[in-house]
Parts: C-alpha cells; structure tokens; sequence
C-alpha cells in the first residue's frame, strides 16, 4: 500500500473519529436539556390549591381567589414569597409547603406568631392533607390536592 492511501486512511478514521464525538455531544446536550426542561416543568406545575378562609358565624367560608400551589410555596409577608399574605401578624418568611417524597409537608420558619395547623400551634414540620386548615395570622387557608 502506498503513503497516499495510508494517509488517505488515516484521514477517513480521523473524521469519522471526529464525526463520532461531535454525535456524542449533541446526545449529551439533547439529554440534559430534556432532563432540565422535565425539572422545569415540575416544579411549575400546579399540585393544589389554598383557598382562603374566613369565620362566620364560628364557620369557615372561602373567600377570594385559589392560590396556586406548587412543590415548593412559601407564605409570608414579603413580595418575594410565592404566596403573599397581607395581614400584620405575618412574617416575611413566615411558612413553607414542601412536597417531599410523595407526602406534603407544612413547615414554620420561625415566625414570630407561629403558624396553626387544624387550629393547633405547630411545633416542628408535619405531613399535611387534603382538607387541613392552615392559619397564619389572622388569615387562614384550606389545603387542597388535585386529584
């Protein structure tokens, strides 16, 4: 075999050695874009709501708009909280809502006035369910799943 066509050869293997990484790049890039956009779209997608509530007559009746809830809401006072609660005892960072291997969990974040579950102060996070009462304030709020 002649120089030529080794090179030749070795010029063929090259570029499709080449070819071959460039391929493997674009499916790793392909992989995590998909994989990052699933995330995305995870943490956006809307599990339940809080329905505001109000005591009449020592019943609770919704009042205003649902809020969205999603896998991570946090609730307070400051603008930056997922859902904001305008009600002076409120803190900043007040509550969390987290959605943690496959349970809901309620969290205070140290409040000042504490947070109530069902009515009863909270102590340390608890697992939530559909239909629970949240109070924050002087406001409170009915946890509910999309089923």
């Amino acid at each position: 075999m002649s120089v030529e066509i080794t090179l030749f050869l070795l010029r063929l293997v090259a570029g499709g050695l080449l070819l071959a990484l460039l391929g493997l790049v674009m499916l790793v890039i392909v992989r995590d874009y998909r994989k990052t956009t699933h995330q995305i779209n995870a943490r956006r997608r809307i599990y339940g709501y809080l329905t505001p509530l109000q005591n009449v007559d020592d019943f609770y009746v919704e009042v205003g708009e649902k809020l969205p809830l999603m896998m991570f809401t946090s609730l307070g006072r400051s603008p930056t909280s997922n859902i904001v609660i305008d009600d002076t005892f409120a803190s900043n960072d007040h509550a969390l809502i987290v959605l943690r291997n496959g349970q809901w969990w309620l969290e205070d974040r140290k409040s000042k006035n504490g947070t109530l579950l069902n009515e009863m102060p909270l102590e340390q996070p608890v697992v939530i369910t559909h239909g629970d009462t949240i109070g924050i304030g002087n406001k409170r709020y009915r946890f509910e799943l999309i089923k």
